[in-house]
């Protein structure tokens, strides 16, 4: 019998309190003393509001009331994490980088994120049945170990995500600011605020994100009044043949990256809410919060960027940053536009909140040393790094959107793939065990994850496009590769999964 399969009635549940283990050895004893030292800062955190609680499993009794939460909090947390200026300038790649039309452009990002989101709504709805984080779930999927090497690959994206939006904050405010204030001091700003609202942990951000959408819903509407108007919605792509394919593949599965890489953390966010919560509403409205933002955004961008062949003055401002094409657009509005400007620069914090606080949690799964240190540490060291990256490289916000997202989105889509398989074939009648979470003899030993993630990975290297690197299948279609890397690898982690797990399962039992 599979141990991590779920556990009949008789089955007694296992309690934990927060960031405690069950000592097996002495390297655990070693952590419950390390973890007492920290006993005395969580009291003084639970004090002050301050989440304490780390990778442990939320119990059913420990959820919040749904009526408390509600199914429309869902949809307005994604709106507001994903109706942000990052957003946008990644719209702006289709017309920009990859010389597509206004048209071309539109189709590929909207398909491209509605691919990508159905991972993430998908992934989302294991919060409430679980109550478990993504990456402690990734642990029935991949094992034990396996599973730290997507941790450490879901750490990188998001404190990529963060640096740029870090980046299009400081590139926004030196805008507004007739470049008075340098990009440095911007990226601070958005830093510090992100790090007060995380540290406050799972409830506060809930509420600020349950209400800080709507300024950004405005302001943004008011861009799109007065930038309208100069958006070149017949513009044309610049390219054609199988190179026009070849951009077209590339700018989806730049949007399909965008979204799909939400995943990691997706059901971070819904851990608290009750274990009989209706799954297929959790994907419902998780799918029109995210699709309704996503489309807004890219489209604005999209237009801001098509706007540059007849716009002269929009050309020399993206020749600054893309942020400065931003500001450029609230133009028409004299002095209240900067200051539209400021309200877009200071909504990349809800973006930011998202990651952040999942790099706390995620950080404590990399191993028991880990996981005494509080969640609010870790958010500060995470936030610590991606600030001074964002530092370094604040001018090259394109070159990170479209060599790094894609890249990151290559190992979600071979991770997904591997879910999908384990839920619908493997445990479609057994279902999981969540009390086990971090008893590792139960776990999977993870053969079979491994190997296919390792194939997904040799399938998206062969068939991924870069500036620093083109695949030798990329290379046959189109003058500059087409990026099939997320599409390949994951067909090929799908293929070689199955046969590997059913061997697994027989040979090892779980």
């Amino acid at each position: 019998m599979d141990p991590s399969v779920a556990p009949d009635e008789k089955t007694s549940r296992m309690v934990l309190a927060p960031n405690q283990g069950l000592p097996t050895n002495n390297t655990d004893v070693h952590n419950e003393t390390l973890a007492g030292r920290w006993k005395s800062l969580e009291a003084l955190m639970a004090e002050y509001s301050v989440e304490s609680r780390g990778i442990q499993r939320v119990e059913p009794d420990e959820r919040h009331n749904l009526s408390q939460l509600g199914y429309s909090q869902i949809a307005m947390l994604w709106i507001s994490i994903n109706l942000a200026a990052n957003n946008i300038t990644l719209g702006m790649l289709g017309p920009a980088v990859f010389e597509l039309g206004f048209l071309d452009s539109c189709l590929c990002a909207v398909f491209g994120m509605l691919v990508g989101c159905l991972p993430v709504a998908y992934i989302a709805t294991f919060g409430p049945r679980s109550g478990n984080r993504t990456m402690i779930f990734s642990r029935y999927i991949m094992g034990w170990w396996p599973s730290k090497i997507v941790v450490v690959l879901n750490l990188i994206v998001f404190l990529g995500y963060s640096l740029i939006d870090c980046v299009v904050a400081g590139q926004i405010l030196s805008g507004v600011s007739a470049n008075t204030m340098s990009v440095v001091v911007g990226i601070i700003i958005v830093a510090i605020i992100t790090w007060v609202i995380t540290t406050f942990g799972y409830q506060v951000f809930h509420y600020y994100e349950r209400y800080a959408w709507l300024s950004q819903l405005i302001v943004l509407s008011m861009l799109a009044g007065a930038a309208g108007p100069n958006f070149n919605i017949s513009s044309a792509s610049l390219v054609s043949g199988d190179t026009l394919a070849a951009n077209r593949l590339s700018f989806f599965g730049l949007a399909l990256a965008a979204a799909i890489t939400y995943s990691g953390g997706a059901a971070d966010l819904f851990v608290y809410y009750p274990e009989h919560t209706a799954g297929w509403k959790i994907f419902t409205v998780t799918m029109l919060g995210l699709t309704s933002s996503f489309t807004f955004a890219f489209i604005l961008g999209i237009g801001l960027a098509s706007g540059m062949s007849t716009n002269p003055a929009w050309e020399a401002s993206y020749g600054i940053s893309q942020g400065a094409l931003i500001v450029e657009g609230f133009k028409p509005l004299g002095s209240f536009g900067s200051f539209c400007g400021v309200l877009v620069a200071l909504g990349l914090v809800q973006n930011l909140i998202v990651p952040t606080y999942a790099c706390g949690i995620d950080a404590q799964v990399l191993g028991r040393w880990a996981a005494v240190v509080p969640r609010v540490v870790w958010n500060t060291v995470g936030i610590i790094i991606y600030t001074v990256c964002a530092l370094a490289g604040r001018g090259h916000l394109a070159e990170i959107f479209t060599n790094f997202l894609a890249l990151m989105g290559y190992w979600v889509s071979i991770w997904v793939a591997i879910i999908l398989e384990e839920h619908f074939i493997f445990r479609r009648s057994t279902g999981f065990n969540w009390h086990i979470w971090d008893d590792r003899k139960k776990l999977p030993i993870g053969i079979a994850a491994l190997i296919a993630f390792v194939v997904g990975w040799v399938g998206a290297i062969l068939c991924m496009a870069q500036v620093w690197y083109i695949g030798p299948i990329a290379k046959l279609v189109g003058d500059y590769g087409a990026d099939m890397g997320n599409y390949v690898g994951f067909a090929w982690a799908a293929v070689i999964y199955p046969p590997i797990r059913f061997w697994e399962l027989k040979k090892f039992g779980r």
